[in-house]
């Protein structure tokens, strides 16, 4: 293979990220206005789908609003939530989310609205973006140091560009993770099933969210006036429920979890086809090595059944940026651990909800856990913005 040096693109930049969704985009927005050179490489399309719980948790609209990104999200036709309902059996719990730091309440966008905007802010910021290219191959030093990447464009043509970090923001079967092969520093147990579709003609007051012993179903208002519904199982039952006919699974797991939803799905109007997802354990890897690292889901994937990962991404993006702007080795493992340090008591609860292995006492008990990490991560997170890199 004949590698070239990419016409439209300059040889080297000081960061190549690759993947352009909510962690790269969001890394490559923080470094660029720091004054780096950076260039995000990916193998899709701008302002496509993509698989996702949409839901923002505090701590990730605080982000977007720290970096002037929300209106954007907010004209776009984003509800704003102001309320997260729990329903166990027949119990249901309401918590009120309050207007906080300049903040309405929490979104829950589609990703083709979220990841376009992080990544035309991006743009705007000075890094450059180029769709369609895939990393093949990275570039080393004598002594094994990552210097750079070789990058393949849809028609079959290898381009060599060279900077002293490549950043795989590229999900988890992340290219980058496996060319340096990082390896797994913790892997979960629990996984949970999920089948979800967007309806219109389907209004829901806020987040809602409904558990039974067994099974779990979701409403989370979206762009476009559709709610994004969800059904919930163990992994291991996934097969089970929804092989061969994919809409009478989802109808089963929505009447044993949310049975006041059934009535309101006929009425209702899907949009699109199903979509599902049959699970995976969560995990760490180790995200920073010498020249390249980590972010997102390639770095430290939860279970989407705390639907955290979106604010998971928002938050590693801003303790790597602030981590490269320093510009050592050791910034970089100091990333790992303080990202590690913030998401390990989330894993852990997210772990034991994913499990089903629960009352609707104890998982209760678990969302009163979840929601006080929660907040902790957003003292955390205002902790280190006011001592980070420039919004």
């Amino acid at each position: 293979m004949t590698v070239l040096a990419p016409p439209r693109l300059a040889p080297r930049y000081d960061a190549v990220i690759i993947g352009a969704r909510c962690a790269g985009a969001a890394t490559a927005r923080l470094l660029a206005r720091a004054g780096l050179r950076v260039l995000v490489a990916d193998r899709g399309r701008h302002g496509t789908d993509t698989l996702s719980t949409h839901a923002l948790m505090r701590a990730g609209v605080l982000q977007l609003h720290r970096w002037g990104v929300l209106p954007a999200i907010q004209a776009a036709g984003t509800p704003v939530v102001r309320r997260a309902t729990f329903t166990y059996g027949a119990d249901q719990l309401p918590v009120p989310i309050k207007p906080r730091d300049g903040v309405e309440g929490l979104y829950a966008p589609r990703r083709r609205v979220l990841d376009r905007v992080l990544v035309d802010a991006a743009l705007a910021a000075g890094a450059v973006v180029e769709y369609g290219l895939r990393l093949i191959d990275l570039l080393r030093s004598l002594d094994g140091r990552v210097v750079g990447a070789v990058l393949l464009s849809e028609d079959g043509r290898a381009y060599r560009v060279e900077t002293p970090l490549v950043i795989g923001a590229d999900g988890v079967r992340s290219t980058v993770a496996h060319l340096v092969d990082a390896p797994v520093t913790r892997a979960g147990h629990a996984a949970a099933g999920v089948v979800y579709g967007y309806w219109a003609r389907l209004p829901v007051d806020g987040y809602r969210w409904y558990f039974q012993s067994g099974a779990s179903a979701g409403a989370i208002p979206t762009n476009d006036e559709e709610t994004c519904v969800f059904a919930v199982t163990p992994a291991d039952r996934f097969a089970e429920v929804f092989r061969g006919d994919v809409a009478a699974g989802y109808r089963r797991v929505i009447a044993e979890a949310a049975p006041e939803l059934v009535e309101r799905l006929r009425a209702a109007e899907l949009r699109g086809t199903f979509h599902g997802f049959p699970g995976l354990p969560g995990y760490f890897r180790r995200s920073a090595g010498p020249g390249w690292a980590l972010v997102g889901d390639a770095g430290c994937f939860k279970d989407p059944i705390t639907a955290h990962g979106i604010t998971d991404a928002l938050i590693a993006a801003e303790l790597l940026a602030t981590a490269v702007v320093a510009g050592s080795d050791a910034a970089l493992a100091q990333y790992e651990a303080s990202r590690n340090a913030m998401a390990t008591p989330i894993f852990d609860v997210t772990e034991r909800i994913a499990s089903f292995a629960w009352t609707l006492a104890e998982v209760r008990g678990l969302h009163r856990t979840l929601s006080e990490e929660m907040a902790r991560e957003v003292t955390a997170m205002a902790a280190h913005n006011a001592a980070g890199v420039p919004a």
